[in-house]
């Protein structure tokens, strides 16, 4: 049995041990753990200083390597794209600075912006599925060709953007057709896309801007990152779902596709789109809030409209840091012929026409390997 003189006993040996500590702290170890804890502190105060330095110094490298290339990027893209056209498409929140830099880059290249878009929530907002199944089945009836019937709503969807923004009128090649016209209509008063300036001309090719960083999934347990809110996480996974298939459609439905987004993370858009299917038809491009990413995306489409996909940054992922410069000659759009323009029946255009139709110049390129 315990007793008090126990606990008596338990008390002082405590607080003995408090003194012996307080004494041997205050005199013998004193001096030895003081000067022990203030080197320590000086250490890392120097090394503070020398990575702040070093961080420094490397951000006004990369200024100036940015200074540079942007110096030199107009005569890197002039002429690469004569009279082209390209319709540029904005998934998630994407820095009006890039959307902004990127068209700048594609005037720059010779093409013209004919569409600006951005894809709203309500694109994939669960709370509107149905509206927009039904909105889906109607839209379907003014495209050609007709998605498959298993293509699934959001695929229809993105199958109706792109038509509505290439396909042209059969006798002007610059104005849009009376279907694709309607399309559109209906996207934006369904609040499915919102319209930056006015829609000039039918489109030749894509760009398609996303979100930085977009992964779906929270990180794995023990990660240092701070776990993601479950709606978050669906938003991501929409975006990244509905970029993808914005993406691939635009590629079938025009001379080619690029898709632009910030670095490749693990289970991000650009990590999916280089590990799927998909890598043999749609081109990607890193790090679009960069000099160097803008310009490369104009590069890439111009590479991806002359010949075929790859994939343009620093990451391990990648086919090559930046696209080749590949240009393409000017050419003169004119209608399309009818029957009685062709010739003894054999499906050709008759000589000395040069028939644009889509989007689809059938012009040669020219193509400057980068070193």
């Amino acid at each position: 049995m315990i007793d008090f003189r126990y606990h008596l006993v338990s008390l002082i040996s405590v607080f003995l041990a408090l003194a012996v500590g307080i004494v041997l702290g205050a005199g013998p170890l004193k001096e030895a753990i003081g000067d022990t804890l203030s080197g320590e502190v000086d250490a890392l105060r120097e090394r503070a200083s020398d990575l702040r330095t070093e961080l420094d110094e490397t951000q006004v490298a990369l200024g100036l390597s940015e200074e540079a290339f942007a110096t030199v990027a107009p005569d890197l893209l002039d002429g690469v794209m004569p009279g082209r056209r390209v319709a540029v498409v904005t998934v998630g929140s994407v820095a009006p600075g890039v959307v902004e830099a990127v068209g700048e880059r594609i005037r720059q290249s010779g093409a013209e912006v004919t569409a600006s878009v951005q894809i709203t929530e309500a694109w994939a907002d669960p709370a509107r599925r149905a509206y927009r199944q039904s909105l889906a089945a109607t839209l379907v009836e003014y495209l050609d060709p007709v998605p498959p019937q298993d293509a699934g709503t959001g695929a229809e969807l993105a199958e109706a953007l792109t038509q509505s923004l290439t396909t042209a009128d059969p006798a002007d090649p610059d104005g849009f057709s009376q279907d694709a016209r309607i399309v559109l209509d209906v996207l934006v008063e369904a609040e499915l896309v919102t319209l930056q300036g006015e829609v000039t001309m039918p489109a030749d090719a894509f760009v398609v801007l996303v979100e930085p960083a977009v992964v779906a999934e929270p990180p794995a347990e023990g990660a240092t990152a701070e776990p993601v809110d479950p709606d978050e996480a669906e938003r991501r996974e929409e975006v990244i779902v509905t970029s993808m298939q914005i993406a691939t459609v635009a590629q079938a439905r025009s001379r080619g596709a690029v898709v632009g987004s910030g670095e490749v993370v693990e289970g991000g858009l650009l990590e999916r789109l280089r590990n799927a299917n998909l890598n043999s038809r749609v081109s990607t491009v890193e790090a679009v809030d960069t000099v160097v990413g803008q310009v490369s995306v104009v590069l890439a489409l111009s590479a991806r409209m002359g010949g075929p996909p790859g994939h343009f940054g620093p990451s391990e992922s990648a086919t090559q840091l930046v696209p080749p410069r590949v240009v393409h000659p000017p050419f003169d759009r004119v209608p399309e012929v009818p029957e009685e323009g062709l010739d003894d029946g054999t499906g050709s255009v008759e000589e000395g026409t040069d028939a644009v139709a889509g989007g689809a110049d059938g012009t040669a390129a020219e193509v400057e390997t980068s070193g």
